[in-house]
């Protein structure tokens, strides 16, 4: 799966890539196109280049190498069109010429600026300068094309004529003969320097995509320092310390709000998940997912430390994820997704990320839903979140519980925009089968109202 697919699943996901600063439309495919990976050398590999792309943007950022090579970034133009006509011999025109000799030049300079920063060995850039120099016949030194009249000795007195026909409004058929004329001879030059350029074409493609490529590095570097994200290490568990969701983060840092970040340790099988409402489980989640999706997909990571295991995939059955356009209830449309899962949790290993399995339907069969899931998930080898607030699930499985509310809320009264600096969010283990039951208390925190909260209160206690 690559990176445009992922980012259909995963609004947070979304919100990674939207905050990477990539320079040019070529890197940014590249970046899509980028696909989840499970093979631990290539994975090594690509982290070892990112180290070395942080490095230098770290020692280089206000520095003439780094600048030059992000200004060779911003005028990258994307020419996979061009350059597939050029594979087909097919005759390319003025301006198709010009982006193969502005790629030719830009490849130069960037060739120069990279081995400034130390990353020739990561990113080689095929030498252009023959390229360059067949579309520069007079030696101008400059990107812009043109046919030049030393590319046809016919040019030079046609348009000496032209020109002074047209300067001084001579006969008009002559002028239109001389222009016929020049455009069959500009038609022929083009097509000889398409035929002249096509053994090139490996090597212009080769340039193109490195150059993409560096645009994504730089860019995964750029947000490794800005985000003070971590390399992850590869084992045979998942283990975050100090996870964070970077859009949570950025959204409470904006309303003065505090962030709390969270420390888990997955096996194979089913961790459940419990604990208040509003106490994170969802977030929980969708953390999880996406410190997966980045590591698997060459990037550095939202903790202070990172061990993941390789997986197959990432499926999820996430309440904002159920598509209620397509004609099926909530129950039906979440039901049929985790169907699926199960499906694909059969013949893969994967990361399976389910937040409150049939909540939505009444409460003794879906209770017995949670059990049956649990069970068979319980028997695969994949790594499998549940959240849940069901008790008595009787469940063979580790569980963990989002600690909740602390005892001291002496700060009344609380509001939703305070709420938060009473929770605490970190995980502990609870071997017990129930679940917390904080609906009333936290109706009354929200100061929800009065009636409602008593009568719920005296019909719980007259159960």
């Amino acid at each position: 799966m690559k990176i445009k697919e992922l980012i259909k699943q995963d609004a947070g996901f979304q919100y990674i890539i939207d905050s990477m600063e990539l320079m040019s439309a070529a890197g940014r495919r590249k970046m899509l196109n980028t696909e989840f990976c499970a093979d631990a050398d290539t994975l090594r590999a690509e982290w070892q280049r990112l180290d070395q792309a942080i490095q230098a943007t770290k020692e280089f950022k206000f520095k003439k190498p780094y600048i030059d090579l992000r200004h060779c970034l911003m005028c990258l133009h994307d020419l996979q069109g061009t350059l597939a006509s050029l594979a087909n011999h097919t005759a390319l025109n003025e301006v198709e010429l010009f982006e193969i000799k502005n790629l030719a030049q830009m490849a130069q300079t960037a060739k120069g600026a990279i081995a400034g920063l130390g990353l020739a060995e990561f990113l080689p850039i095929p030498d252009t300068t023959e390229v360059f120099a067949l579309l520069d016949p007079d030696h101008t030194g400059i990107a812009n094309f043109y046919i030049y009249d030393s590319y046809d000795p016919r040019l030079t007195p046609l348009r000496r004529e032209l020109n002074a026909l047209q300067t001084s409004e001579g006969d008009p058929i002559r002028i239109s003969e001389l222009l016929a004329l020049q455009n069959e001879i500009q038609n022929e030059v083009c097509l000889r320097l398409s035929d002249q350029l096509h053994p090139w074409t490996e090597t212009l493609v080769t340039t193109l995509e490195q150059m993409a490529y560096a645009d994504f590095l730089l860019a995964k570097a750029d947000l490794a320092l800005r985000w003070e994200l971590t390399r992850p290490e590869i084992g045979d568990t998942i283990e975050y310390k100090g996870l964070i969701n970077p859009r949570l983060k950025e959204r409470n840092e904006k309303q003065n709000l505090r962030y709390q970040p969270v420390d888990i340790t997955l096996q194979p099988g089913v961790c459940l998940i419990t604990g208040a409402n509003m106490a994170g489980k969802t977030v929980l989640l969708k953390s999880v997912g996406t410190a997966q999706m980045m590591a698997q997909l060459g990037m550095y990571v939202p903790a202070s430390k990172a061990i993941v295991r390789l997986l197959e995939g990432i499926v999820t059955s996430i309440g904002d994820d159920q598509d209620e356009m397509n004609g099926l209830s909530s129950y039906a449309a979440e039901i049929i997704k985790i169907s699926d899962i199960l499906r694909t949790c059969r013949s893969h290993e994967m990361l399976v990320l389910i937040d409150e399995p049939a909540r939505t339907t009444n409460p003794v069969e879906g209770k017995a839903l949670v059990q049956s899931i649990i069970k068979i998930l319980n028997t695969l080898n994949s790594f499998t979140l549940i959240t849940t607030h069901y008790s008595q699930l009787g469940a063979d499985c580790r569980r963990l519980r989002v600690k909740g509310f602390v005892e001291d809320m002496s700060d009344l009264p609380l509001n939703p925009q305070n709420i938060n600096r009473f929770i605490d969010y970190s995980l502990t283990e609870d071997n017990s089968d129930d679940v917390p039951h904080e609906a009333l208390r936290i109706a009354t925190i929200l100061q929800c109202d009065l009636e409602m909260i008593s009568l719920a209160k005296k019909m719980m206690n007259e159960e």
